[in-house]
């Protein structure tokens, strides 16, 4: 048996018919406050891409620098492309997302992977005998 998704007690398609003022009531307070405050130029236009791209439902890529964005129950079942500062990274957009932001899923560094020393790495590199 499938256990349904639940935010704070609602369903997903009980989310997506709430107004934005009763859905900010129900995030925790650092989000409530962000979207309070108002959304910025970058947030308003990844919106307005989100609900055309809903409307026509083209395969093109929604792409943003707006990391901030705080993910809304009307994103879910998107791909977003977010950028981590070199390049775009998909996004798919699931339930358990809602209320984190986008940059949240778009690492910005990689792990340090070091390798072997070779010759002239440093002084002592010298006398290391190559296999």
């Amino acid at each position: 048996m499938v256990r349904e998704f639940t935010y704070r007690g609602y369903t997903i398609t009980q989310l997506q018919d709430m107004s934005m003022d009763q859905f900010i009531k129900l995030l925790t307070s650092r989000q409530r406050r962000s979207l309070k405050r108002g959304l910025t130029e970058a947030q308003r236009k990844l919106l307005a891409k989100i609900r055309k791209f809903k409307k026509i439902s083209s395969n093109k890529p929604i792409r943003t620098h707006a990391r901030d964005m705080i993910i809304l129950p009307e994103m879910v079942g998107l791909t977003i492309w977010v950028h981590n500062g070199k390049e775009f990274q998909p996004v798919e957009i699931r339930p358990e997302m809602i209320g984190h932001r986008l940059g949240e899923f778009a690492i910005t560094n990689k792990r340090v992977v070091h390798g072997r020393p070779g010759v002239g790495a440093t002084k002592s590199s010298m006398y290391v005998p190559l296999k």
